[in-house]
């Protein structure tokens, strides 16, 4: 006869116990065990009892004498659905992750440990309208004496094999319902409330009984009987009393004071209506034929190629719309936190309290009360930042993600998942359809799209025919040539003097990505280049070398420069705090702000300054990346972009898309509202493709030109990557196991017949930043085609993973990163 068994994850971080184990299930518990449920376990020598999640059950036919059983059930339901359960498991496998981590990444938020299932009354049963067993009246007693009780509680107190079944059907009939509670730092969050003890007693019965002294004693009853329950707060306010008063009502027994959970709410209040626009000709053909083929099941990927304010937002606004109309739910990915203040107002203006955010900026108690109101589906609409993409919804209709091309929807933290890549698993697990949208799609989802994989919509023109920014490009070679030093060419500084004149608002941005440092000549432009990778020369200052991180070629840097013979060779790169400094100098009239990490790190700061922008108490607004995208000032007429060589010389293949993604992306906050835009890029290399493309807003030419490039070099899209750095305290020890570790993946790469993949592995050698926080770190970079990866990854899991606690090992740690958005 066959029986049930489960295989579960159990909650222990170390390597080697991360895999299923396998345990029998008790006669009583078969009928109720899922997948997504927690357990308690013996677990070990010692059979000490454990939690775990179970990912998988199934009937065996076997002996099972051997295994042991799981001891108890947790939960009365699973915490997460099949789906999502299943989209962690791939995730696993996908970016080489424990299990842990990729199940922690899927689950509510908080500790595996700390989640609890309660049981509350919803509302009381009629007795002449339910017939109720013996065990669902026990359990309706106990819940009449306590607000909600535990369903470890309830088991302890209800001692019934069949315990479940009757919470269902005490459900089905609406007596009760059952809440997931989340173990946080921050619990719920109560307010009090005050009603009369007995609503059933005259008005003039109430206050005959209170001393003729106590007359605000007998307006709180007189409120109270006219109002009934009432938060204290407002209360106090009403009657203008104190607390003193409450308490001696209390004690009287006439008023009850009842606590009553209110939830945190991260949106701000306030938000206007957003209205409903009439779609355009092109945005009408992008919503039906995305509608059509959603109907239709013939595509269900779908990228909007939109130009900066060609109105994807509304697009997305309707779309989301009409499925609700069908009864899905949706979830809306943004990739900045400073993009979600806007996006945000845009979406409650437009659906009100059906919107919940996400996003890593919320307090822990905002956090856990926005996962409930969508677990509990009061909500339609998630908006959030990457991780709202494992938002719980049950009825999940669409996934759009906006800015599709950004490099903040890859996580840097384990499991080192891309957002987009996730959702367009979840959607093809739970039959939702993927929309991204963008005005500078990555190389890669383009490259798909014009293969065929995703449905390509194209819009080319903005909102009311309005002009796209000029773009002008200044050679900051011909700046110093002239004597001019400064970081401001004199395009720049005319041009800013004179939107000031205007009453116009202008923004400076300044990219500052990664920590690199590259070799450029300030005369002619030459950069030092790796002759085999076409990438950027990284100097290291503490050797004085120039070195390639892809293939780990080493140059000493050039005193003069090689191609024209001038002294202006040196490492680049400038500060937003020293431009600001610049700006306030020459422009002391001007009303400046700098809006960058320092600047933003506090709660509500980023809202503040876009709201100043927005208001127009802001003249020139200096800034990073945060400020390159989604924005829409219509003040903003003049865009400056003081250094484009930043990112276009970081030693990345991706540094020629980045560029032209910014340039495009920051220019198209210029003129967005009824004045025309002007951008002006500052560059010491103005013919390079990318420069001369985004000048053009000419995207096509710039992916025809770099998809060139990605197949000589071997890049994604032809090609995975996937970066290995083993790191550790002891800086000989790293370089020694890193050399041991590159050994043992050839060999399995030669058991496995896999010799072809030698060539294409670089390293090990020391990383592009070699030490961080007190961690020396060695890097080595795989490439291979999608046919070989799996395999290939499963060597790296074998050797790395598997052996990461083992006592050679000790004090050195592993971060293994499936196609890294950079490799620093």
């Amino acid at each position: 006869m066959s029986k049930i068994i489960a295989k579960v994850i159990v909650d222990n971080r170390a390597s080697k116990t991360d895999k299923p184990y396998t345990y029998a299930v008790k006669k009583d518990m078969e009928e109720d065990l899922k997948q997504g449920m927690r357990v308690l376990v013996p677990f070990g020598m010692g059979n000490r009892f454990i939690k775990g999640i179970v990912i998988e059950t199934e009937r065996y036919s076997g002996d099972i004498f051997k295994l042991k059983y799981i001891e108890e059930l947790l939960d009365d339901r699973p915490i997460i659905s099949e789906e999502i359960l299943e989209l962690g498991l791939w995730m696993r496998e996908k970016y080489l992750s424990s299990y842990l981590d990729a199940l922690h990444a899927v689950m509510p938020p908080g500790d595996i440990k700390e989640i609890t299932t309660y049981i509350y009354m919803k509302n009381r049963p009629s007795s002449e309208t339910y017939s109720l067993s013996h065990i669902q009246k026990n359990i309706i007693n106990l819940l009449n004496k306590n607000e909600k009780i535990s369903f470890k509680e309830l088991k302890e107190k209800i001692k019934d094999n069949n315990i479940r079944k009757h919470i269902k059907k005490l459900e089905e009939i609406g007596i009760l319902e059952t809440d997931l509670e989340v173990g946080t730092k921050v619990g719920k969050r109560y307010e009090k409330y005050i009603d009369l003890k007995d609503n059933n007693i005259k008005l003039e019965e109430l206050i005959s009984e209170i001393d003729n002294r106590a007359f605000k004693q007998k307006e709180i009853i007189e409120y109270l009987y006219m109002h009934g329950e009432t938060p204290l707060k407002k209360l106090l306010k009403e009657v203008n009393t104190s607390h003193g008063v409450i308490k001696s009502l209390e004690k009287k027994n006439r008023i009850a004071i009842i606590e009553r959970e209110v939830l945190r709410n991260p949106i701000p209040k306030g938000i206007l209506n957003y209205e409903k626009h009439r779609l355009t000709e092109k945005q009408q053909y992008c919503l039906d034929e995305i509608l059509n083929c959603i109907k239709e099941n013939k595509e269900n990927k779908f990228l909007i190629h939109g130009v900066t304010g060609s109105g994807k937002t509304e697009i997305y606004l309707q779309l989301i719309e009409k499925l609700i109309e069908k009864g899905k739910e949706a979830i809306v990915l943004v990739p900045e936190i400073s993009l979600t203040p806007q996006t945000v107002e845009r979406f409650v203006g437009r659906f009100g309290q059906n919107v919940a955010v996400l996003h890593s900026r919320l307090s822990a108690g905002e956090r856990f009360d926005e996962w409930r109101r969508i677990k509990r589906g009061e909500v339609k609409i998630v908006v959030g930042a990457r991780s709202a993409v494992f938002a719980p919804f049950n009825n999940l209709g669409i996934i759009i993600i906006d800015e599709e091309h950004e490099n903040s929807y890859k996580s840097s933290m384990n499991p080192k998942y891309n957002a987009i890549e996730v959702a367009e698993k979840r959607c093809e697990l739970e039959g939702a359809a993927l929309v991204l949208g963008t005005a500078t799609p990555s190389i890669e989802t383009y490259y798909r799209a014009k293969n065929g994989e995703i449905k390509l919509l194209t819009l080319l023109d903005r909102i009311n025919n309005k002009k796209l920014p000029i773009m002008n490009i200044v050679d900051m070679r011909d700046e110093l040539n002239s004597g001019n030093k400064s970081i401001l060419s004199t395009d720049l500084y005319n041009a800013i003097e004179e939107n000031l004149k205007d009453k116009k608002q202008t923004i400076l941005f300044l990219n500052r990505r990664g920590y690199s440092t590259f070799i450029s000549c300030r005369k002619c432009g030459y950069i030092a280049k790796c002759k085999n990778c076409d990438i950027s020369l990284t100097y290291h200052f503490s050797d004085n070398k120039l070195k390639c991180h892809y293939c780990g070629m080493i140059d000493t840097p050039p005193r003069i420069c090689p191609k024209c013979g001038s002294k202006y060779i040196k490492y680049f790169g400038s500060g937003t705090q020293r431009v600001e400094d610049l700006i306030k100098k020459l422009f002391p009239q001007a009303k400046v702000a700098r809006m960058d990490v320092d600047t933003t790190s506090r709660k509500g700061s980023h809202e503040k300054i876009l709201q100043n922008v927005k208001n127009g108490n802001i003249d020139i607004l200096i800034g990073t990346q945060m400020i390159t995208k989604g924005l829409d000032f219509p003040l903003v007429t003049l865009v400056g972009i003081i250094a484009a060589d930043t990112s276009l010389n970081l030693p990345d293949f991706r540094s020629s898309e980045r560029t032209f993604q910014l340039l495009t992306q920051v220019g198209g906050r210029a003129g967005r509202g009824d004045f025309e835009g002007q951008v002006i890029v500052q560059t010491y290399n103005p013919k390079h493709f990318s420069i001369q493309m985004a000048k053009e807003h000419n995207y096509t030419q710039f992916y025809n030109k770099e998809i060139l490039l990605r197949r000589e070099f071997k890049y994604p899209p032809y090609m995975e990557i996937i970066s290995l750095v083993i790191y550790g305290r002891d800086k000989g020890k790293v370089s020694e196991v890193s050399k041991e570790v590159y050994g043992k993946i050839i060999l399995e790469l030669r058991k496995n017949k896999l010799e072809k993949l030698e060539k294409d592995i670089f390293g090990p050698n020391p990383a592009p930043l070699e030490k961080l926080k007190n961690n020396h770190r060695w890097q080595i970079i795989f490439k291979s085609d999608k046919g070989d990866s799996s395999m290939l990854k499963d060597i790296i899991n074998r050797v790395c993973i598997y052996n990461s606690q083992s006592k050679k090992y000790k004090g050195i740690k592993f971060s293994i990163d499936v196609n890294p958005n950079s490799i620093l």
